[in-house]
This record gives C-alpha cells, sequence and structure tokens, in this order.
C-alpha cells in the first residue's frame, strides 16, 4: 500500500519548484523562488523547491526581492505566493503578512494513484433519471468554444471571482493537445459539473484543476464520475498519480476516490 509519506515523497521530487510554472508565459529566478507570470489574467505566480535554512533578514530580503520584481518588472495587478503546512521556515507565513500579503483559504493537497480514482467509479454510474452527460469539452452538440464559455461562467458564478478568459482557455488547450483536457457534465445541453487535467511536463503525474459542480446538482456523484473520467484519459497518456489542492468541498469526494491528503497549502495574496 502507498503511504502518505510516499506520497508526500512524490509530491516533493515531482510537483514542486519549476514544475509549477508550466503555464506561465514568462519566469525570473530569485534565488531558490521562480516567479511566473500567466498570460491575459494579470497574476502572477511564486514557487520553489524549499527554504530550509532561510530565516531572519535574509528570507525578508528575498520576499521583498519578489515584491519587487513583480512590482517594477511586471504588469501583474496580484500574484500568489504558495505555502505548504509542512515546510520550513515555520515563521514563513508572518513574514509574509508583514510584507503586505493577505493569506488565502487553506487547501489540502490531494495525491493518488490514477488508476485508483478511474477504477473507483465502477457500479456508481449516474442515474438515468439525472440525463447527466460526462464529455470532453468539443464533443457532443456543443461546440468546444461554447462548452468552454460554459465552463467559464459556472466557475465565475459559483467561485465568485473569474476564472480565466475564453481567449486563454483555447490557446492553453492548442498549445497542448497531449497534456491538457477539458471536461463538462452536460445535463440536458447545460453544464453543470467542469474540470480540466494537465499532466505535469516531464512526470508521470497530472494536476486536476477547477473542478466545480452547480449546487443544485450536488450529491448526484457528478464530480466524482468527472474525475474518473478526467483519470483515464490522464492514464492513456501514461499519468500514474492524480493530484489536487482542495477545498472542503471536494477533499471528501476526492478520497472516496482514493486521493489520500499528504499536507496543506495556503496561498498568500499579494496585490498592487
Amino acid at each position: 500500500m502507498t503511504t502518505n509519506a510516499d506520497l508526500l515523497a512524490v509530491y516533493e521530487a515531482r510537483l514542486r519548484g519549476e514544475a509549477e510554472m508550466g503555464n506561465t508565459v514568462r519566469r525570473q529566478r530569485i534565488g531558490p523562488v521562480h516567479a511566473g507570470e500567466f498570460d491575459s489574467r494579470g497574476t502572477g505566480f511564486v514557487s520553489y523547491s524549499s527554504l530550509d535554512g532561510l530565516g531572519g533578514e535574509v528570507l525578508d530580503d528575498l520576499i521583498a526581492s519578489v515584491v519587487a520584481y513583480f512590482r517594477q518588472g511586471t504588469n501583474v495587478t496580484e500574484f500568489e505566493w504558495k505555502t505548504r503546512g509542512h515546510d520550513a521556515p515555520d515563521d514563513l507565513p508572518e513574514r509574509l503578512l508583514a510584507h503586505g500579503f493577505v493569506a488565502d483559504e487553506l487547501e489540502t493537497v490531494m495525491l493518488g494513484s490514477a488508476s485508483t480514482v478511474a477504477d473507483g467509479i465502477s457500479g456508481l454510474g449516474l442515474s438515468s433519471a439525472d440525463h447527466v452527460v460526462i464529455r470532453e469539452v468539443g464533443t457532443g452538440s456543443a461546440s468546444r468554444e461554447a462548452d468552454l464559455a460554459a465552463a467559464l461562467a459556472l466557475q465565475e458564478e459559483v467561485f465568485g471571482h473569474p476564472a480565466g478568459s475564453l481567449d486563454d482557455a483555447l490557446r492553453n488547450l492548442d498549445a497542448q493537445p497531449e497534456t491538457m483536457s477539458f471536461w463538462v457534465a452536460d445535463a440536458g445541453g447545460r453544464v453543470v459539473s467542469a474540470g480540466r487535467l494537465s499532466v505535469v511536463e516531464g512526470t508521470d503525474v497530472a494536476g486536476i484543476w477547477g473542478g466545480v459542480t452547480h449546487p443544485e446538482w450536488r450529491g448526484h456523484g457528478i464530480y466524482r464520475a468527472l474525475t474518473a473520467a478526467r483519470a483515464r484519459w490522464g492514464i492513456e497518456r501514461g499519468v500514474r498519480y492524480l493530484h489536487s489542492d482542495s477545498t472542503e468541498f471536494s477533499r471528501p469526494i476526492l478520497e472516496r476516490s482514493g486521493l489520500q491528503a499528504v499536507t496543506t497549502t495556503t496561498p498568500y495574496i499579494w496585490t498592487r
């Protein structure tokens, strides 16, 4: 049986630092930190493999250098510094707050076998009474553009903030046809759930992102079926593990699907 320690080792080796810069259009190395910019969203992202051994003025200077880079060298309006619950130094959150960052909601880092997730849905299919079809965007009667627009609108409605532009979503899919896919749950022509899968370049791990289900359609097994479909797509392309940063809503579903909690993450947001 794969233990949490085994999965945390996979996470550390394959999913940190430069591995998180895959969808950025520009990036800069600042000491141990990778700072990246996304396309038209006006947002940026910070990742690193380890800050162990840094502290005091050295850590404050690093944070200040990253803020200066985004403030003076980019046009981003905000960026995220992604922290992990098991990381050192322990006082990093307090130092980020002192530099003007604001803590976002705590999320749980989930990781597990893609085949377990794909197989776990067996016998748990959607009720025929729900009239829900799980499909990749652009299949069925809807165009890819219509599916993506509906999915982005659903994410904005449920999450309360824009989920990105249609142009960016189309561009990312065109650029990564064998490593990214977007899926929807279609209920009689209405998108009621959606999410994407993105294979981390050079690894056997894929992230499942943007998962959302309309509140009226929760409790029908839709999100779990959507996750299983994404897992099967990834397995066909060599994926062994699935990863997700999960909210309190998606964590129990992913646990039932076979993923395990390996650590926590709290995004710290800097705004211009």
